[in-house]
């Protein structure tokens, strides 16, 4: 007995648009309908993978010292064994021995992070005093992460915000589908006794119930965010309170840390406890997701170390608000496994400016020149395709024209504290002399010369702070 035939001769009329079987031999309908549902599982959707867009987490410490964190060589003895979730980063990725925040205090830094653009360009110079109503960010200037989005990109910005009060200044008006935190630049650890409008933690704009330690409901905010999200691209910012004062550890993590005699010093390292288990929490986060090998984990700090609530920022001159090493110098890791070489570590110079410019190329956008943006590209550093970038001017200001001004270009440091009298140029090769101790302008006039010009011409491009406060 012949076999039934089920091969389907097809006469195509191109022009009409129709086609007529020459002979119809029935199916089992059940059968097609399985092999349709198994073609269709079998392959990814594209809207689904996104492999070749990393996921990419900040971790933003505050006030945080540039010797209080393991893995940082000139680690504080009293710190070495305290912080081993933020130093396996560091471990498993790249270690930024020359990084630098773009302003000294907290505000400033954040926006030009978020920006991409020196701060000082749109007035953003100085920290928004608490409770002013006037503006925040310049809404002239854009987000970096509303240019991931036309990559398929969900942000998230979890913790402190400290860039408007505002509503329209607010985190979802700036471009965040998800904020969880507060507005203000700090609060207390634990529930306030009395909800304050921009102390609070908001879910979006809804203002939340009091309850839990500060630093672990930004911790659990950001695995909350990462669980949400997992099954898409995102860019997270948690942005930490810990461990900028009140001086406010869980009294059992204080007791464990009695070996440190000095009383600030050591409430100062409990804050960085909690810090460092709630980096923990979300890097565990990551890898229950599933998702871990494809997300990139930045931990800095966003100024220098607040010697007045214990930080210490050894060997580095000054502290948070100046313009020496101290104020503006930060730790940085940097992992992305299977790209960034583990265990590395980079000497050039780089910026928390670089993230924008870094981050939108890595997601698969274009930078356009229209957005003016100051930052390099670290791509193919953090792909381990390069171990430095060209050299580049870097500068900081604070407090206007008449505020204390800096810039670097290689090893070479520029720093002129105007609005002391008697202040006068001073020049510093921090390859030598990282501490900026000998001032070695006298001796080598051209480069402070050629130096001044490049900083008088960058000083030309900004507008006066557009308010006070620090």
């Amino acid at each position: 007995m012949k076999s039934p035939s089920y091969e389907i001769k097809k006469t195509a009329s191109i022009q009409k648009g129709n086609f007529e079987n020459e002979k119809k031999v029935p199916l089992n309908r059940i059968a097609i309908i399985a092999i349709l549902l198994v073609a269709l599982f079998a392959v990814p959707s594209q809207a689904d993978d996104h492999s070749d867009r990393p996921n990419i987490v900040i971790l933003f410490a505050d006030d945080a010292g540039y010797a209080d964190f393991g893995f940082q060589p000139n680690v504080r003895p009293e710190m070495k064994n305290l912080t081993p979730n933020i130093d396996s980063i560091a471990t498993a990725g790249i270690r930024f021995s020359n990084a630098y925040v773009s302003g000294a205090v907290c505000s400033p830094s954040r926006a030009g992070l978020m920006t991409g653009r020196y701060q000082q360009r749109f007035g953003h110079e100085q920290n928004i005093p608490p409770g002013y109503m006037k503006g925040g960010l310049s809404l002239n200037e854009s987000f970096f992460i509303n240019h991931l989005k036309p990559q398929g990109y969900v942000s998230g910005l979890i913790g402190k915000w400290h860039l408007g009060y505002p509503e329209n200044y607010q985190p979802n008006d700036r471009g965040f589908d998800k904020f969880y935190g507060l507005l203000q630049g700090s609060r207390s650890y634990f529930p306030l006794e009395q909800s304050t409008p921009h102390r609070v933690f908001l879910d979006n704009k809804t203002p939340t119930p009091e309850g839990g330690y500060t630093t672990d409901r930004i911790g659990d905010g950001a695995c909350d965010f990462i669980d949400s999200n997992k099954d898409k691209p995102f860019f997270l910012f948690v942005s930490f309170t810990a461990p900028h004062g009140p001086l406010e550890p869980k009294p059992e993590v204080a007791a464990k840390l009695k070996s440190i005699e000095e009383n600030r010093r050591r409430k100062y390292a409990g804050l960085v406890v909690s810090l460092d288990e709630n980096v923990g929490k979300i890097l565990k986060g990551l890898e229950d997701a599933g998702i871990a090998d494809n997300t990139i984990v930045v931990f800095t700090n966003d100024n220098g170390g607040q010697t007045l609530t214990g930080a210490i920022n050894t060997p580095l001159r000054g502290h948070k608000g100046q313009v020496w090493e101290g104020g503006i110098r930060v730790p940085m890791a940097i992992r992305w496994p299977g790209k960034a070489p583990a265990g590395s570590v980079v000497d050039s110079p780089v910026i928390t400016l670089d993230f924008a410019t870094t981050f939108v190329a890595l997601s698969g956008g274009q930078v356009e020149p229209s957005w003016k943006l100051d930052g390099a590209d670290l791509s193919k550093i953090l792909k381990g395709e390069a171990k430095e970038i060209p050299e580049r001017d870097l500068f900081w200001r604070t407090n206007g024209s008449d505020g204390p001004i800096a810039m670097r270009r290689g090893n070479w440091k520029l720093v002129h504290e105007r609005g002391n009298p008697s202040a006068s140029r001073q020049l510093f090769d921090l390859a030598k002399d990282i501490s900026e101790e000998n001032d070695i302008a006298a001796e080598n006039e051209d480069t402070l010369k050629s130096m001044q010009e490049s900083l008088n011409a960058w000083e030309h491009q900004l507008i006066e702070p557009l308010w006070g406060g620090q």
